[in-house]
């Protein structure tokens, strides 16, 4: 009988809010073990050693270990192309929190870092695996809608209002264009996975309640290659509000998300609708997609299988955060080949 396989050994690299929800669902999992957190900030290690987890107070002590396996990228935006280069030198299999990078240039560099090392690099846009837009993205592959006409995507909520104003969140030059880096980027990941590349980008951002230099609203408008077009909204100061809709000539498709991925429980519905027949509703429960995306992390740097997310979909997936950051910047369209 052969021995058990080993547990796939990651370190956490940052103890935040996203870093903590980690930690909670990957504590007591079945096939990945957290060797521990990296945290440089004092005031943070009493909460992980409640966890019950080792402290290193470098990335570059952590990666140098040959029991991690994986680093875990849950640091501010700034930082990530720097860390995944470094991991990708140790070489360490590393999974970077969205987004992967602020310009096309530094998310190249950092696939190009991993390509080359041979390690593989993963990425945190984990309602890829949402049973509901797991079926809308079927319906698509089938062309079950006819033409697709337009989409429209809005992720919305009010988590972070009790941020303060010198937070890096809200900062222009670190986290551009609102919600883009936090919700917005979600949107666009998807819509890439549906219709492929992006050619043209028109946004706008304004600043309407919390006072940010970044700003609390952006809306963009998408133009793809293959023709179609899509809108999308994410709002820094409302109610919870997740919603994916496209339609199409035959058909139009409603995915509407009652909570967000990190909190269980909540409903998604998933609507169908065609010229003189009902609407139709199908109901999913929420499920833990974050462990899920780590899990197909996991298996692709195991070899056993493709992880869903290719690399020109990461890539071209900053390609368009940095065109609506620099359409919103200048109130003018930009084309994606300029970038």
């Amino acid at each position: 009988m052969s021995a058990p396989a080993e547990p796939f050994a990651v370190v956490i690299v940052g103890f935040g809010w996203w870093g903590k929800h980690f930690a909670t669902r990957l504590k007591g999992h079945a096939t990945i073990k957290i060797a521990g957190v990296v945290e440089p900030a004092a005031a943070s290690h009493p909460g992980i050693r409640e966890m019950g987890l080792p402290i290193f107070p470098s990335l570059a002590e952590a990666i140098a270990r040959d029991d991690v396996d994986a680093a875990i990228l849950t640091t501010p935006n700034p930082l990530h192309e720097e860390q995944v280069i470094a991991c990708a030198k140790a070489g360490k299999h590393v999974f970077c929190e969205k987004p992967l990078g602020l310009t096309a240039a530094s998310a190249r560099r950092s696939m190009a870092a991993c390509q080359e090392a041979g390690v593989q690099l993963g990425i945190g846009h984990e309602r890829r695996f949402e049973p509901g837009l797991q079926a809308l993205k079927k319906a698509l592959d089938n062309q079950e809608l006819g033409t697709v006409m337009h989409a429209e995507a809005a992720f919305s909520h009010d988590k972070l209002i009790g941020t303060p104003k010198d937070d890096w969140r809200t900062s222009k030059a670190v986290s551009p264009a609102a919600g883009m880096t936090a919700m917005g980027i979600h949107l666009t990941d998807l819509l890439i996975s549906y219709f492929g590349r992006v050619k043209t980008v028109q946004a706008l951002t304004a600043d309407r309640s919390l006072g940010w230099e970044t700003g609390d609203v952006v809306t963009a408008q998408l133009g793809f290659e293959q023709g179609m077009t899509a809108t999308l909204s994410a709002v820094l100061h409302t109610p919870h509000f997740i919603r994916m809709h496209v339609f199409g000539t035959d058909e139009w498709i409603e995915v509407l998300n009652d909570s967000h991925p990190d909190t269980p429980g909540g409903k998604v519905r998933y609507l169908r609708s065609r010229t003189g027949a009902p609407v139709q509703q199908t109901t999913f429960d929420w499920e833990d997609t974050v462990s899920e995306n780590l899990e197909a992390f996991v298996d692709a740097a195991m070899g056993r299988s493709t992880y869903p997310f290719s690399p020109e979909e990461m890539v071209h997936n900053i390609e368009v955060l940095e065109a609506i950051a620099r359409s919103a910047e200048d109130n003018q369209t930009v084309f994606l080949a300029d970038l």
